[in-house]
């Protein structure tokens, strides 16, 4: 599943994370949500554990993994965008939508992005929307177009 990214806030620990240990692409330590987090990690290309300040640890899977590393590693953090909010705007994702992602994470809310084409997009959009989503949105402009979720 190389078309999906999840994001969410790793809330119900009450250890503070240091950092992780990842053998052959799967965890080798998971907390109180391993069962439920292990299941995402077997079926998505990508994953990763950040630590952001203002929102917190996030365990991400998929490409949006690859987009953070790379909106952290071509600076493009700042102007009031955290790793997370960069990473969605390096490519092509609105401002004001990225800070609108960032804060429904805040709020301890899943994002769900699929990309593909427009066909792609618009049968994520429905499966989305038919499962009970809070919200969803089509981003034409954004490579691929993507699709997001909270």
């Amino acid at each position: 599943m190389k078309k999906l990214s999840i994001v969410g806030k790793d809330y119900h620990t009450e250890e503070h994370v240091i950092g992780y240990y990842n053998a052959g692409d799967r965890m080798k330590v998971w907390g109180k949500l391993g069962a439920f987090w292990g299941g995402f990690w077997g079926l998505l290309f990508g994953s990763a554990l950040f630590v952001i300040p203002g929102v917190g640890p996030l365990v991400v899977f998929g490409p949006l993994v690859s987009w953070i590393v790379g909106a952290l590693e071509g600076a493009l953090v700042g102007g009031g965008l955290s790793a997370l909010a960069a990473g969605l705007y390096s490519i092509g994702i609105p401002h004001d939508s990225c800070l609108q992602y960032e804060t429904a994470i805040k709020l301890n809310k899943f994002l769900v992005i699929t990309h593909g084409s427009g066909a792609e997009a618009e049968r994520a959009k429905d499966i989305l929307e038919l499962a009970g989503a809070a919200q969803v949105a089509i981003h034409p402009d954004a490579c691929r177009d993507l699709v997001s979720q909270t």
